[in-house]
């Protein structure tokens, strides 16, 4: 068994987090190793993306959630740095706008579908809908009918909607890769104070970060319901322990990795009447004369 199998989650087991670690230690991995296998996955990955560009057949959504200071942004960053900007798209989600709450919670998501071929990555997604909106009750501020607004059937029909959605996105030729990234308490506590100590990260620490903090049992529920209602084998979740960047980003590039593997893309194949004709082009190439030759 891989290490990225003790952290896939979809649907045959339930996600309890005081269980899974959120560092390396458990796994007894090596940093130098881990960090070349990370390189060697990019490289697969570069390999498997322009492929999936060029076949154009399936598209593939990749959702990161996570807590403040998990490392979205970096993980985003480094993981896909190397593949071809022209086939990856990212997305990240922040407060809803007023012309998003006024559209259905899957809205703002839908438009930004990748085109089949493409990559898209959500920096948090429609599942927002089921945490942060869960542990504020958010929903009782929506502007909508009051049959729809019944509270804990509320948040069970929204995991029932994501499920079918995600089936939907299935059955059309998209594979949906969906990522927790799993920070510690301990390791929140010190990157937030990372980020208010050092002059040039103070721009990523706000206020609300901290009543955010508070809540933390809340959203641990909240993860742990979201993750449990909405795995399948199809679309499974993988709750990556968070507090060593350099694994979390490994075992990300894994998760990439071995979706794009099922996935098998190939590069179009030309008709054997158009290959036939190669050679006619490749004189037609050769006795040309440039304006440079001229």
């Amino acid at each position: 068994m891989s290490q990225l199998d003790s952290y896939r989650f979809d649907g045959s087991r339930k996600l309890s987090l005081k269980k899974l670690p959120t560092n390396s230690k458990k796994d007894g991995v090596d940093k130098e190793k881990i960090l070349a296998r990370t390189e060697k996955n990019q490289e697969k990955i570069f390999a498997l993306q322009d492929k999936l560009y060029a076949e154009g057949k399936e598209g593939l959504l990749i959702i990161l959630q996570a807590r403040d200071a998990a490392g979205k942004d970096s993980t985003i960053r480094h993981v896909m740095g190397g593949v071809n900007p022209q086939g990856v798209q990212v997305y990240s989600y922040k407060q809803p706008s007023k012309e998003e709450l006024a559209h259905d919670y899957l809205w703002r998501c839908n438009r930004n579908l990748p085109a089949r071929g493409m990559i898209a990555i959500f920096n948090r997604s429609y599942y927002e809908d089921v945490l942060v909106v869960k542990v504020h009750k958010l929903y009782k501020t929506y502007k909508m009918a009051a049959r729809c607004l019944k509270g804990k059937d509320f948040i069970k029909k929204r995991y029932q909607h994501i499920r079918s959605y995600e089936e939907y996105l299935y059955d059309n030729s998209y594979r949906v890769l969906k990522i927790f990234l799993n920070v510690s308490e301990e390791k929140q506590k010190e990157r937030f104070l990372e980020r208010m100590n050092l002059p040039e990260k103070n721009w990523k620490f706000s206020g609300s970060d901290m009543s955010e903090r508070e809540l933390w049992q809340d959203y641990n529920k909240a993860y742990e319901d979201a993750v449990n209602e909405t795995a399948t084998p199809d679309s499974p979740w993988y709750v990556i322990p968070a507090d060593q960047k350099w694994y979390s980003r490994y075992l990300v590039s894994e998760a990439i990795l071995e979706v794009l593997e099922k996935i098998n893309p190939q590069y179009p194949q030309i008709s054997a009447q158009e290959k036939e004709k190669f050679p006619q082009y490749k004189a037609q190439l050769l006795g040309e004369k440039t304006e440079e030759a001229k």
